[in-house]
């Protein structure tokens, strides 16, 4: 008899075990929502550049395969009062006659809701170059090449974006290329600045020599303060780890390269592929390295004091933070992981504290079932006036061509 009771208590903890594993995983899985999912047809395929709202809440953004050529799209995402997003392609690339192909940076909108975004290869050299999509008043758009990148010294890194500033000026990475002379060229900065006429001239900034200055600045955003002052990230430097650093402007249009922060490797983590920098109104700089988010605070002797803010740990916690950072409510900051958690990555927030401590929480566990997407790579969160973030994943979905995802923390 004792038995017996021992065994149907054993079965009652279990049953009560396994009731509330389910009621946990289904409140975790009730904060994702597969917005879209693409087929890899005519909808595209493959989204990597994250995602850009308009003033109407509509969603923005490109993939880098799919649409009418297999060249490409970029599309648009409105969403009806019953929840259900409707996707319109506005553009789809080609390989031919001119146009650029394969984009996989971000958007931008210009105060007159035109779209800007880069693509690697194509243009009038093969080299990719910088888009425009304008709206016409019939509901279509039109695509204008604005620059095309040379080759050369004059090649745009991979997965560049693209910043602009108040005046309506373009920023983006230049890549490693071999000159015509066969000297290595390590990247650099650009500018492309438009005329009243309508033309753009692209300026370069800063060209890395390949030594302490780093080099190989690989794709993720730069970054503005309310100076105009330019910030980033590249490989290399010193110790071979990477740097951040800044562009100051200059009074007469010349610029001038500051490194804040030197990675060492270890605890201090290496330079972040594709991760872009947040600045706040202090000035602080947060942004990820390979396995950290870290801050970045100026003294006032001109130097730079670095605050590891979260080690990520691999397993459930996630690993190699790739998308750069998103500032919320409350001073929370959002971003993902581009591996760990169910192994295919994670979104995740990091709270402030007291005593300047960070707290991680995992919001989402990517999984390659179910028809969740998973591998968030470079996307850049976006949050919307609810609270609630955007995102997009390369792969996954119910036709294994990538989704658009929504989380509500």
């Amino acid at each position: 008899m004792q038995q017996t009771m021992q065994k149907l208590a054993i079965q009652v903890l279990i049953g009560t075990a396994v009731v509330f594993a389910m009621a946990t995983l289904r409140a975790h899985a009730q904060t994702e929502k597969i917005i879209y999912s693409f087929s890899g047809g005519s909808d595209g395929a493959s989204p990597e550049g994250g995602l850009v709202f308009d003033a109407n809440g509509n969603l923005y953004g490109t993939t880098e395969g799919g649409g009418t050529n297999g060249a490409g799209t970029v599309f648009e995402l409105s969403s009806s009062s019953g929840g259900t997003w409707t996707e319109r392609v506005l553009y789809s690339f080609s390989f031919t006659g001119g146009d650029v192909a394969l984009p996989t940076s971000n958007l931008v909108f210009d105060a007159m809701g035109n779209l800007y975004g880069i693509a690697p290869i194509g243009g009038a050299h093969g080299s990719g170059g910088i888009f425009e999509l304008s709206p016409g008043s019939n509901g279509a758009w039109s695509e204008k090449i604005i620059y095309s990148f040379a080759g050369g010294s004059d090649l745009v890194s991979f997965l560049s974006g693209l910043v602009m500033d108040g005046a309506g000026n373009l920023y983006g990475y230049l890549g490693t290329s071999v000159s015509s002379t066969g000297t290595f060229l390590y990247g650099g900065i650009f500018e492309l600045e438009a005329s009243s006429t309508g033309t753009w001239t692209e300026k370069v900034l800063h060209s890395f020599s390949g030594g302490n200055d780093g080099s190989a600045p690989y794709g993720g955003r730069l970054a503005l303060d309310s100076s105009g002052n330019l910030y980033g990230q590249a490989s290399n430097g010193p110790r071979d780890f990477g740097i951040v650093f800044e562009l100051v402007r200059g009074t007469s249009g010349s610029w001038r390269e500051k490194i804040l922060h030197t990675f060492t490797g270890g605890a201090d983590g290496s330079e972040g592929f594709g991760s872009g920098l947040f600045i706040d109104l202090n000035g602080n700089v947060f942004g990820a390295s390979l396995w950290n988010v870290f801050e970045l605070v100026p003294g006032s002797n001109g130097t730079w004091m670095e605050k590891i803010l979260h080690t990520f740990r691999g397993g459930s916690d996630g690993t190699y933070p790739e998308s750069g950072l998103t500032l919320g409510a409350s001073g929370k900051f959002y971003g993902t992981t581009n591996e760990g958690g169910a192994h295919h990555g994670t979104v995740f927030s990091l709270t402030p504290g007291s005593n300047e401590t960070w707290s991680e929480k995992i919001l989402h566990k990517f999984m390659p079932t179910g028809g969740d997407g998973f591998y968030p790579f470079f996307s850049t969160l976006v949050i919307d006036k609810q609270g609630n973030l955007y995102g997009t994943t390369a792969q996954g979905g119910t036709s294994s061509h990538g989704v658009v995802f929504e989380v509500t923390p």
